[in-house]
């Protein structure tokens, strides 16, 4: 092979770091006097990309604690780094055969069998590889293969709670022990913190094996040096960095959730938190602030609006929590952590500063949550930083080589990551990620939902209104087109309907285009809610729809989504796609009934729809009756 025709190749991006590497530890150790047993001399050969062969030498790695003494390892953690029968060793191992070229070649090939599994409460579709012979039933791991340590603390605290919450709690955690790949589309608010805290235990128990392996690695290559023994070979144990799980997170005050659901599996005094109060104190409200969310009575606000937006929901941040046996140190700088959690746009703003995104090349666990909220805000952070993650890293950072596990000199890492999407629904950007980006060799789970229809009044004139379309790329122009020709002018000849009317947009890009229709049309009154509208526009709209000087209000999803207001003075809403979250539907078709007089069959609601919205209308109008709807459409 010819290295200058492809710079950019693993193999010769991989080799600049050897050469990088291997100058920095000559110049670090050029003045010692290596030891006099021939055997110290012996070299390890690792295979990698396109059959070039590497000779290296096993070395001790050196991740230091604070005070700069390796961490210890608990005489009685009885770790048997031979078990390749463990869950663990079976998936993360140097010699894993999920990193085969039939696993990656089958996942690339999308060559998937997928069946319908009930895993105790859970109601599961897995998709295996066609060459996967193992079912799906007998994937699954027990609860035990978490660290007793671990373990032990954890049953002792959630021996008070409900069975069928211990019950959800173990289906999910036999899930993650078998490292599938898990998406949960139908997260309730009642679940959420049992799940975070399962998910974090699972995160801690990986991070903790991860470590130990490397520190009795390090023990057994030390006692050979000590005794002039041959050097272990079979200590291939790390990446190229440190950090190996990351939690991907909305907001700042959902930092602190999961922080907390991290140290209730690290108590004191076994353990010390270090630099917590910082912690609170950036993540938190100031002590002077009031959180009106929080404060406020039942039912001034949704349930699920509160539990999104109390606390602090600044959307940039970033820190890294380093983890030893008895120290949970937060702040710890990015390649000495162990754990990130950070937002997509503080993830992004650190690549782009630093122009490097080598902390995530070494990624084996990731966790998004709240997959909702983020695409609130905004998608494209949440694609860039996915695709900046197990990238082979620009700079050797001090790595030795002859550590790092051949799967990932080989740049394969991403198919054995671990991802865990969490969303209380579906959505078509998470259900693509899932489908096409993960590739996570030993396979994948999704949970299903049986939606319930949105119970409205019968006497409401409630329309569902499809339009063709073949192909999703034109279904911003179709669905366009039948509002401005069909839907819209129909309305506009009703004197009933062609006022105290609000469009709703879901789509960003839809509402500016739907706005800037409405600027033309010089015979139409209306005002406009969005996510930019400052607290003064919000008020004079509302009270311009209200008393009647305005026909139409269009209201875009993420206005409703931030801001939650209640709109008086409506009488007919055209709902320009379906909801992304259901309950927007509900709310708004209570909103009427806030002015006094107000009967069921005085209020008209029409839905434009596609097969393309088919999780949107699931969520409205149940599982049973979506069928019927999509039926209609082309």
């Amino acid at each position: 092979m010819d290295l200058d025709e492809d710079v950019n190749t693993p193999t010769t991006r991989l080799l600049t770091l050897l050469n990088v590497s291997a100058l920095k530890s000559r110049k670090r150790t050029r003045n010692e006097d290596p030891p006099a047993h021939e055997k110290l001399n012996k070299r390890k050969t690792v295979r990698l990309a396109e059959d070039i062969i590497l000779d290296l030498a096993p070395s001790i790695s050196h991740d230091k604690t604070d005070n700069g003494v390796e961490d210890a390892i608990e005489i009685n953690d009885n770790i048997d780094l031979q078990d390749t029968a463990a869950p663990y060793e079976q998936h993360y191992g140097p010699n894993t055969d999920l990193a085969s070229d039939a696993s990656r070649n089958s996942v690339d090939q999308r060559r998937w069998t997928s069946s319908r599994e009930k895993v105790g409460q859970l109601s599961t579709v897995f998709s295996l590889r066609n060459e996967d012979t193992i079912p799906p039933r007998k994937k699954i791991a027990k609860k035990t293969a978490i660290l007793e340590r671990l373990r032990s603390s954890f049953e002792a605290r959630r021996s008070k709670l409900p069975l069928g919450q211990r019950q959800f709690q173990d289906d999910l955690l036999s899930i993650l022990s078998a490292h599938l790949d898990l998406y949960h589309p139908a997260l309730s608010l009642d679940d959420h913190g049992s799940i975070r805290e399962v998910i974090a235990l699972h995160a801690l128990d990986h991070i903790t094996k991860k470590r130990r392996r490397v520190l009795k690695n390090n023990e057994r290559l030390a006692h050979a040096k000590a005794t002039s023994a041959s050097l272990p070979e079979d200590v291939q144990d790390q990446g190229f960095t440190r950090p190996s799980v990351l939690i991907i997170l909305p907001f700042r005050s959902s930092a602190l959730a999961w922080l907390n659901a991290l140290t209730t599996h690290t108590p004191s005094p076994a353990y010390q938190i270090e630099n917590h109060s910082r912690f609170l104190s950036e993540y938190g409200l100031p002590p002077d602030a009031v959180d009106k969310l929080a404060i406020a009575g039942p039912g001034t606000y949704p349930r699920d609006h509160v539990e999104t937006f109390k606390g602090n929901v600044d959307d940039n941040f970033r820190v890294g929590i380093k983890l030893t046996r008895k120290s949970v140190k937060l702040f710890a700088d990015f390649y000495g952590c162990d754990l990130v959690i950070a937002s997509p746009l503080g993830l992004r703003m650190s690549i782009e500063k630093e122009k490097s995104a080598d902390f995530l090349s070494s990624i084996e666990i990731l966790v998004i949550d709240q997959m909702n909220a983020l695409a609130m805000q905004n998608w494209e952070h949440v694609q860039y930083v996915l695709s900046n993650m197990n990238n082979l890293p620009k700079d050797s950072h001090d790595a030795d080589f002859s550590r790092i596990k051949p799967w990932f000199l080989d740049g394969h890492s991403s198919y054995l990551r671990q991802s865990i999407l969490l969303s209380p629904f579906e959505m078509p950007e998470a259900r693509a990620l899932f489908n096409n980006t993960l590739k996570n060799t030993a396979g994948k789970v999704r949970v299903e939902k049986i939606w319930p229809a949105i119970q409205v009044p019968d006497s409401i004139d409630q329309t569902f209104a499809p339009f063709d379309c073949a192909s999703p790329k034109d279904e911003p122009d179709k669905r366009f087109a039948y509002f401005t020709t069909q839907l819209l002018p129909r309305v506009l000849k009703s004197a009933v309907q062609s006022a105290n009317t609000v469009i709703f947009i879901p789509s960003s890009f839809d509402f500016i285009r739907v706005h800037n229709y409405f600027r033309k049309q010089s015979s139409v009154s209306f005002v406009v809610l969005s996510e930019y509208s400052t607290n003064q526009e919000i008020s004079r709209a509302r009270q311009a729809f209200f008393s009647g000087q305005k026909a139409f209000l269009l209201i875009s999803e993420r206005f409703h989504f931030y801001r939650r207001y209640k709109i008086r003075g409506i009488r007919n809403l055209i709902f320009y796609g379906p909801p992304e979250h259901p309950q927007f539907f509900s709310e708004l078709l209570s909103f009427p009934f806030l002015d006094d007089g107000v009967e069921a069959s005085d209020v008209v609601s029409r839905v434009i729809y596609s097969k393309y919205d088919k999780f949107r209308v699931e969520r409205i109008v149940g599982t049973k009756g979506v069928k019927g709807l999509l039926e209609g459409c082309l």
